[in-house]
């Protein structure tokens, strides 16, 4: 079998980034991309640790079964087909987007276009919102695909929680349609602050995924950023008088309104020195990364028009104090 982190005998992360990666405020220049360090989920358990330690995340090839992933792909896109989002003639599966429609039509669901985690888009996104928030709750992604074994049973091994390993009902089924806003951005905690810092989070693309295709990105060495920037916010929290519920709001005063920490992913690389990490990606792929590790992603260029679809699922050890504001399924308006 091919070593994974290899391309034709060179290390995948000294391999250049070719495709022009696309942010909200605007082209990443070249030397602000490098490429995210693939692993494979069967190295010793104790280099996985030792890799999620130093790198803030674990890309992990192929992890899930790539049938069971695309299954839950044709059955999301079969849900949304009434909304009008597939191209005609075009099989679910696929994704792909008809480009003859208006974009603003399916705005991305926990996308930070909207304060406080309103509900995005107008009327005219009414049917296609409705779906892709119902979608949360349907079988074949809320017990099916959520639940699968190999990801839990994973996560349990890596972590060492063992049965205290629990997932969070809470997730985030998000659609990224060719053009529309990217993810600003953010770490986890900012929106897991009422438990302890015990949350490890698991993003699954549910199809293939492009290097133009709108992917997640990671900053590089970015974990003591993400700790300071939190540190940083609980004492003006606390200089301003913050009440402790008033200090764990994601939105409060002292951030943006949608949580983020950004919406100018290169202007933040310049801001901190470092560089976005990005990859394609397969059905099949999981990125965990740790709760301050900080992401964002990238416009969808996809050539085809291919629909990026991924799911964030966050795992927490049952045993100490968790966020059970996250014990309930993802609504918009929800405070989280």
């Amino acid at each position: 079998m091919p070593d994974i982190n290899t391309i034709h005998g060179a290390s995948v992360e000294d391999e250049p980034v070719k495709e022009k990666q696309f942010v909200t405020d605007g082209l990443l220049p070249p030397e602000q991309v490098g490429r995210l360090r693939p692993s494979d989920p069967n190295l010793p358990i104790e280099v996985l640790r030792e890799r999620l330690e130093k790198d803030n995340y674990l890309f992990l090839k192929g992890l899930l079964p790539q049938q069971d992933v695309l299954k839950a792909r044709e059955e999301y896109f079969k849900f949304l087909s009434p909304s009008g989002v597939l191209k005609p003639g075009t099989e679910p599966v696929e994704g792909i987007f008809d480009l003859g429609k208006d974009i603003a039509g399916f705005p991305g669901i926990g996308a930070g276009e909207t304060g406080g985690n309103g509900r995005p888009g107008g009327g005219q996104a009414a049917v296609f919102v409705d779906l892709a928030l119902q979608a949360h709750t349907e079988d074949w992604y809320a017990e099916e695909f959520c639940k699968h074994p190999a990801l839990s049973s994973f996560i349990a091994k890596l972590t060492g929680w063992g049965d205290n390993t629990m997932m969070f009902r809470r997730s985030l089924l998000r659609n990224n349609i060719p053009g529309a806003h990217a993810i600003g951005v953010h770490y986890d905690q900012i929106f897991l602050r009422h438990g302890d810092i015990s949350n490890i989070t698991a993003w699954c693309p549910m199809g293939d995924i492009k290097l133009t295709g709108g992917g997640l990105i990671y900053l590089e060495d970015s974990k003591p950023i993400g700790q300071e920037i939190e540190a940083e916010f609980f004492r003006k929290a606390e200089k301003a008088g913050f009440t402790d519920e008033e200090a764990k709001n994601a939105f409060n005063c002292n951030m943006m309104a949608t949580g983020l920490l950004s919406e100018s992913p290169s202007a933040f690389a310049t801001q901190f020195n470092r560089r976005w990490l990005v990859s394609s990606y397969e059905a099949g792929d999981v990125v965990l990364h740790d709760a301050f590790a900080i992401h964002a992603s990238t416009i969808n260029h996809d050539p085809e028009g291919v629909i990026r679809l991924a799911t964030d699922l966050r795992f927490c050890d049952s045993s100490r104090p968790y966020d059970k504001r996250w014990c309930n399924f993802y609504r918009v308006g929800d405070g989280v």
